[in-house]
């Protein structure tokens, strides 16, 4: 009856180790994914985004979003690699999604907007109207 539960036992292990495998296979970067940049530009830039928000916690982690320029979920902001922007972003590493960005790929507020926008939907082909140029 032991030689039973013994059995049953590794095979428990077994099994949690092979999840423990194919999570840790699940989560390794991947080293030519489609975000990533086909030249060999420098990446100097952190791409941050809060995902979670800071409601609940204490004033200290609200701070540091702050400070990091994040005020709302889904937020997006561009930092330089320094010591202290990767000391404020272990801070609220539960709270964000960082990617390491070349500054090519830098966008500031407007140009974030600028992206998200639709089409307008129509192109203007001729005015009925011309304007009166001076």
């Amino acid at each position: 009856m032991a030689s039973t539960s013994a059995l049953r036992h590794s095979a428990h292990v077994t099994r949690t180790a092979g999840q423990l495998t194919r999570r840790w296979l699940g989560t390794t970067p991947a080293q030519l994914s489609p975000t990533a940049p086909s030249s060999s530009e420098p990446l100097t830039h952190y791409r941050i985004t809060q995902r979670r928000s800071a409601i609940s916690l204490g004033e200290r982690i609200k701070g540091t979003l702050a400070s990091l320029g994040l005020h709302r979920r889904m937020q997006t902001v561009y930092h330089p690699h320094n010591p202290e922007t990767a000391g404020k972003i272990l801070k609220v590493k539960e709270l964000v999604e960082v990617a390491n960005v070349p500054a090519s790929e830098v966008r500031d507020k407007t140009e974030q907007r600028r992206e998200r926008r639709s089409p307008r939907g129509y192109t203007v082909v001729k005015r009925r109207v011309e304007t009166a140029e001076a």
